[in-house]
């Protein structure tokens, strides 16, 4: 459970945006309460469709009161807490985080220094909202793409603009992540699945459109231009490109002696 510890005692990549001041009192998991189906219960691992369930927000962030040099994130939601238990992991923007408490109205999960200083996580406020899903199971649809929860960099968001009931995002990437991005190709923004419309290698920039339905479903329309958002590149583009590698190495050298 999450201490008293204030954030200005974090590092100085870490913001002093939060102050922990909430003692929830928490609940373990209950097996006999909480007991399903063997099938219920199968999952994929970490891995994610990119398809957004549900809304949550933040209600505590702080330094771990396990010590380690760790920190607690404690999220409202409602959707996702259906059928939780201790250990399953739930992509909170985008991140592939697990479930260490949970009670009837929130759940909280750890985080390492490393993902605070990887991802926009550490942007967060109490009371932001973040993007959630959880793990797939084999009997989910695939809705999006496969989405590993495991967050390549951030990103700066450039522009937003209104088309009739739409808006358009730009986004600036670095380049080593936006040569995996490519128009028509999939991206997870914020843990979203979005499909890619436009790519400037000039300005390093892609961009993305946001039907009216997924404006009212994500958090990118909540953020404004300059906040960061998580990227992940399509990981079938990182396949390909350690293929090629390996093929080139492995080509065999003409005789020019």
């Amino acid at each position: 459970m999450m201490g008293t510890h204030s954030l200005n005692l974090l590092p100085k990549a870490f913001p002093p945006t939060l102050a922990s001041s909430l003692r929830p009192n928490l609940l373990r998991f209950d097996s006999t309460r909480h007991r399903r189906s063997r099938r219920q219960n199968l999952s994929i691992r970490s891995v994610f469709t990119g398809i957004v369930e549900e809304m949550g927000h933040v209600k505590d962030l702080g330094l771990a009161d396990h010590g380690g040099g760790g920190f607690d994130l404690k999220i409202g939601a409602r959707v996702v807490l259906e059928d939780v238990k201790l250990g399953d992991s739930i992509a909170v923007n985008g991140t592939c985080l697990t479930v260490t408490h949970f009670d009837t109205e929130a759940f909280t999960v750890g985080l390492a220094p490393e993902t605070l200083r990887k991802t926009s996580l550490e942007e967060l406020e109490r009371g932001s909202l973040v993007n959630l899903e959880r793990a797939l199971q084999p009997v989910s649809r695939m809705g999006g793409h496969v989405v590993q929860g495991h967050v390549d960099g951030t990103g700066v968001i450039v522009s937003m603009e209104a088309e009739g009931d739409s808006l358009w995002v730009k986004v600036r990437a670095d380049k080593a992540l936006l040569k995996y991005i490519v128009p028509k190709g999939f991206v997870a923004v914020d843990g979203t699945s979005l499909t890619v419309v436009d790519v400037s290698d000039e300005d390093s920039c892609f961009n993305f459109m946001l039907v009216a339905y997924t404006q009212l479903n994500v958090v990118i329309p909540t953020k404004k231009v300059g906040q960061k958002v998580n990227l992940e590149v399509d990981i079938m583009g990182k396949y390909v490109e350690r293929l090629l590698l390996s093929m080139n190495n492995n080509t065999p050298q003409e005789n020019k002696g």
